[in-house]
């Protein structure tokens, strides 16, 4: 029994790891990620992040 806690708990460790960094930003095309967008550097955006601003934020 106690050699199937420790995967059990490592398990249980990862999925809330994973459930609270996957809540971090906001959706694609939304007005938070917009201003998001609209305040963080330009030089740091990707290639998919301008495309997206152009068609989520400025049409």
């Amino acid at each position: 029994m106690k050699f199937l806690l420790k995967p059990l708990l490592c398990t249980a460790l990862l999925a809330s790891a994973m459930a609270g960094l996957s809540a971090c930003s906001p959706e694609v095309g939304s007005k938070e990620w917009c201003a998001d967008m609209k305040e963080k550097p330009k030089g740091d955006w990707s290639a998919n992040e301008a495309a997206d601003f152009a068609k989520s934020c400025v049409f």
